[in-house]
């Protein structure tokens, strides 16, 4: 018998500005992520550098059409693939796709009046082309592909403004895919406002006078996005009772180094701190300690007086988050090996094995944190993001041989089962990048997630012929059994 429950919902990730390409087609705007820049130079475990873009970048960005270095523009060229892509994808097996919708497609600078309609269409083709699959959608409505417009001109989300035009983006988009699409996700890892701003919440630490005022404005566009979160659900209810809206955030996990207080307590701190975000979209109230810190740091953050009750009355359905690693901290720091990936820095811990990207694979910490988000909120759980970054390799008859990655994903599907064992609603699953995709820090394509590999490398150099992976026959079998064979 399986551990999984029946409708498991088994299937994959990815996000727009990952795979679409066709970045300045049919009307489609600059992002945020059309300026990613690709620094092939840079250590792979340096995720601060990795994700910032200044001022100067920005506008060099602007002044090119290059896709060699920026080569989220040219992703996969899923936009004109979408329905080889997802022919694939039922051949898996999978129940559910979890996917975003490019906001500058709909509304190329964001704060236009009238959507763009080739944008619109576009989407209908894909959900129409999942729903002939029986794939059921779940779809993020903001995942790193804000309007570049917007940063540029209202400051990002500490503009108030910035919440009613995706307000507005929003319900453009749950009504024309009304019936399309049941699951929505609103912000994509809301928690990473603070590891990189720019592309999350279109904060440029440069424009502020110091860096506290800039993690001021953070705050103030976390309380922007977490407001506009409970509008557009409040907006989803009423037109759609039948559908269901998740929040989505980072899991982190920390262990303190040892059994001493202190360093016990600085695990606290962080776990309480990635803990917040869900606090605020499930329970519906700011945790005192972020008032606190607020108060004694005198930030000012800006509010109406109907906000708290908007955030309180509409909280989600459901909590959605990606797990990829956990970390460990310590008073002693400063003294210890440090490991990092596109997440954060943290001490070593000698019990795990690293990936080449600084990733520490802990699939008993999914476990682990499984049961920690279900006690604290009683809310069905959905792990939309998970996978192994490898740098694979093709073989002399161009097959690729990832059995590591088979190990990897085998572990953490037993942890599930495993949660699920100890009470633990767990709705689905959704492998991160199941096709091989532009990586979102590195912005390279080297870095590899998918059961389909695509001839593309680094320097844009390939033919784009998808290939399944040993992985693939694995994951249909996995999909097929509902976890019986692994």
């Amino acid at each position: 018998m399986s551990k999984f429950p029946t409708g498991f919902m088994w299937g994959g990730a990815t996000a727009a500005n990952q795979l679409e390409g066709a970045w300045n087609s049919d009307g489609k705007g600059m992002s945020v992520a059309d300026v990613a820049k690709f620094k092939p130079n840079i250590d792979k475990k340096d995720y601060v550098s990795q994700w910032h873009t200044s001022p100067s970048d920005i506008l060099a960005a602007k002044e090119t059409d290059d896709e060699i270095y920026y080569p989220k523009r040219h992703g996969i060229d899923h936009y004109h693939r979408y329905e080889e892509d997802i022919a694939l994808f039922s051949e898996m097996g999978f129940k559910c796709y979890r996917m975003s919708i490019a906001w500058t497609r709909i509304f190329p600078n964001g704060d236009e009046t009238e959507p763009n309609e080739a944008g619109l269409a576009y989407y209908e083709k894909a959900f129409q082309t999942l729903r002939k699959y029986n794939i059921e959608p779940l779809v993020t409505l903001s995942h790193y592909e804000m309007p570049l417009h917007l940063v540029e001109a209202y400051g990002g989300w500490a503009n108030r403004q910035v919440m009613d035009m995706f307000v507005n983006y929003s319900k453009t988009c749950i009504d024309r895919f009304n019936g399309l699409v049941k699951y929505w996700l609103t912000f994509n890892e809301i928690d990473s406002a603070f590891r990189h701003a720019f592309t999350t919440v279109g904060i440029i630490e440069e424009n502020y006078p110091s860096k506290k005022k800039a993690e001021e404005a953070i705050y103030q566009s976390l309380h922007h996005q977490f407001v506009a979160s409970s509008l557009v659900t409040k907006y989803l209810k009423e037109v759609s009772p039948e559908s269901e809206m998740g929040c989505m955030v980072t899991k982190t996990m920390t262990y303190p180094e040892t059994c001493n207080p202190e360093d016990v307590y600085l695990a606290q701190k962080d776990n309480r701190m990635n803990f917040f975000y869900t606090d605020v979209q499930v329970r519906g109230v700011y945790p005192k300690f972020v008032l606190n810190y607020w108060k004694n740091n005198e930030f000012n953050i800006a509010m109406t007086p109907d906000d708290l009750s908007v955030i309180k009355e509409y909280p989600v359905d459901f909590i959605s988050f990606s797990y990829y690693m956990s970390i460990v901290q310590s008073i002693d720091a400063d003294q210890r090996e440090k490991v990092g990936g596109n997440l954060t820095t943290g001490v070593k811990n000698p019990y795990l094995s690293i990936t080449d990207w600084g990733w520490q694979v802990d699939p008993l910490g999914l476990h682990i944190s499984l049961i920690d988000l279900y006690d604290r909120y009683q809310k069905p759980l959905w792990i939309v993001e998970n996978g192994l970054g490898y740098q694979d390799t093709v073989e002399e008859d161009g097959s690729i041989q990832d059995d590591y990655r088979i190990d990897y994903f085998r572990d953490h599907f037993k942890a599930i089962a495993d949660a699920i064992a100890d009470g633990v609603e767990v709705m689905g699953y959704t492998s991160w990048g199941c096709i091989d995709i532009v990586s979102a820090s590195t912005s390279q394509m080297s870095k590899r997630y998918g059961f389909i590999y695509v001839d593309l490398d680094d320097y844009n150099e390939g033919t784009l012929k998808r290939t399944k992976k040993k992985s693939f026959e694995w994951y249909k079998r996995v999909i097929a059994t509902n976890g019986e064979e692994m």
